[in-house]
């Protein structure tokens, strides 16, 4: 069974940073993209980067220069710094990956939990 497990939200004031990690266990093929989703309360969870095994990145326009998205795809990981973070970037984030459970399967999504995070002074 594949799990995802995100760690590294927390509180920090505006302007500051924190750096988000999430890893991919259990048996399976490979990882195709991975990616961070965000949802603040009382709005609709939206993406906030993604990245293929390739190494190529999406961003939301309203990260963009802020954060970074990298991936380890012999750790099956995937980080997220966020520099400068402003109180709007408030929220739960989520990873998710898509997973191909064997060679010739095709891949499923996958989430995991969340971490949370805060921007306040």
């Amino acid at each position: 069974q594949v799990q995802l497990m995100e760690s590294g939200g927390g509180l920090v004031q505006p302007g500051g940073s924190l750096r988000l990690s999430c890893v991919v266990s259990g048996s399976f093929f490979s990882i195709d993209t991975m990616g961070w989703y965000r949802q603040a309360p009382g709005k609709e969870r939206e993406l906030v980067a993604r990245i293929i095994s390739g190494g190529s990145t999406i961003y939301a326009d309203s990260v963009k220069g802020r954060f970074t998205v990298s991936r380890d795809n012999v750790k099956n990981t995937a980080d997220l710094q966020m520099n400068s973070l402003k109180a709007e970037d408030t929220g739960r984030y989520y990873c998710r990956a898509l997973v191909r459970a064997r060679s010739l399967s095709g891949y499923l999504e996958h989430w995991g939990q969340g971490t949370l995070v805060t921007v306040s002074s």
